[in-house]
């Protein structure tokens, strides 16, 4: 397992781990420290995989390389032989064709050590860039559910803070009601209080 992995094995272990807060089961309590010091690591560590895997690519020059000096060394010995054996005039015919076959038998064998190399080039770059491939695969997987882990708790407290507004306006429409029901019975008692006119003596 490479670092990256256990660093991101890491976290969720972490993450799991997290107490959540009292009364709710989708906020968490971290430790902000430590958790920035484990994606900082992450941080570093993301070059350091990618450029190793530059270095594996880079080996397939190598390999190329190697299959050629190996395909010219053949076909120089081939052309050395040929040589000497044209320089012996009595077999000059059967030399000739024999250098010719010799050629023709190193071209063929230079050629297969080309293409083997050239698969087993692209074998390490493809391998490579799957593991590479991979492991940003896993990186995006992490962040893309932080965001959506997050976004979904960022819903649900302006949901709840939604409903305790509600409430809240409920309860002030009610106590408006009760206010208006008691200015109205104030003013009513009030009425009666007033003392009516007396009845004026006619005999006076």
């Amino acid at each position: 397992m490479s670092r990256i992995e256990q660093l991101i094995s890491d976290i969720e272990s972490y993450i799991d781990n997290c107490k959540y807060y009292p009364l709710s089961n989708v906020k968490i309590i971290v430790n902000k420290e430590q958790l920035e010091d484990m994606l900082t690591e992450l941080r570093l560590k993301t070059p350091d995989e990618v450029k190793k895997y530059q270095k594996i690519l880079s080996n397939k020059d190598a390999i190329l390389a190697d299959a050629k000096e190996q395909a010219d060394a053949i076909i120089n010995a081939a052309q050395i032989q040929t040589e000497e054996l044209i320089n012996e005039h009595e077999i000059m015919q059967r030399a000739y064709a024999q250098a010719n076959q010799l050629i023709e038998q190193a071209t063929a064998q230079a050629q297969a050590i080309l293409d083997n190399a050239t698969e087993e080039a692209n074998g390490i770059r493809y391998s490579a860039m799957q593991y590479t491939d991979d492991m940003l695969a896993k990186l995006q997987y992490i962040i893309e559910h932080s965001i959506k882990d997050n976004k979904e708790k960022y819903d649900s407290l302006l949901s709840g803070l939604q409903n305790i507004l509600s409430v809240v306006n409920n309860n002030r429409n009610e106590l408006s009601g009760i206010e208006e029901s008691d200015n109205e019975e104030d003013a009513s008692v009030s009425d009666s209080d007033v003392p009516a006119p007396e009845a004026s003596d006619s005999n006076e």
